[in-house]
């Protein structure tokens, strides 16, 4: 297996991909319905007026327009670190509580990005990164005492029949249209990286260990179940212990 995309290559890579992003997306079904069910699993929709919400690896803006589905009052922090995607997202009509952000996940203190927020939402993030443990922390620390971190991520159930299947989804459709856009690099890239990464297992395991509490794994339907999940946990409450 050849190696991942990393850093400021993987990121040159999404500013490529950018202008057909999401059109490839929306050919993907329950791409869409997926990110809005896991939104609404944060649970916002009883908060009220004045939360603040992180959508840290925001892409085009699909992950942003599902927070706002779920709690179209809360005001959203949208950061990514790919200018391109970034410029597709920000070309997109939004409201007033909406804030555009570049910045690589390891670099928000950096670029002016800090809590406390009430929740944390990445979706496709985390496998992405070369190392997602100091990551983890950083968010842990940017959420209120109770807060949420909500993960949607491609990360396999740990069955070798939902590996086969995200296999053959990928070299059968999603590699031979990444090379007819000239993105063949970035979407073997994508089929690697979620082989290579946790198990939704491993990942909640991994959340306990950077010190999140309440672990929870929940499945999405359609042919993503087994290939994605939303993995759900807290920053312990105010006075709490993280169990380790």
């Amino acid at each position: 297996m050849t190696a991942l995309l990393r850093d400021a290559d993987l990121t040159a890579a999404f500013d490529h991909a950018a202008r057909g992003y999401d059109t490839l997306v929306a050919a993907n079904p329950g791409y869409h319905r997926q990110l809005r069910r896991s939104a609404r699993r944060v649970g916002l929709a009883h908060r009220g007026a004045g939360m603040r919400v992180l959508d840290l690896g925001c892409g085009t803006g699909a992950s942003t327009a599902a927070l706002l589905r779920a709690a179209p009052h809360a005001h959203v922090t949208a950061v990514d670190a790919s200018a391109g995607m970034l410029r597709r997202a920000q070309a997109k009509r939004w409201p007033g509580n909406v804030t555009f952000v570049q910045s690589a996940a390891e670099t928000l203190t950096r670029a002016g990005v800090r809590g406390p927020f009430d929740a944390v939402f990445a979706a496709y993030l985390f496998r992405n990164l070369t190392d997602p443990d100091p990551v983890l922390a950083r968010v842990r620390d940017l959420l209120v005492p109770g807060g949420v971190l909500a993960v949607h991520e491609y990360a396999l159930s740990g069955r070798p029949a939902h590996r086969a299947v995200w296999t053959a989804v990928c070299k059968g459709i999603v590699q031979p249209v990444g090379t007819m856009t000239g993105d063949r690099a970035l979407y073997q890239h994508l089929w690697r990286s979620v082989i290579a990464f946790d198990t939704a297992p491993a990942f909640a395991d991994r959340l306990t260990r950077a010190g999140f509490v309440q672990p929870m794994i929940l499945p999405v339907a359609g042919w993503q179940t087994g290939i994605v999940h939303t993995v759900l946990a807290r920053r312990p409450a105010a006075g709490g212990q993280a169990s380790r």
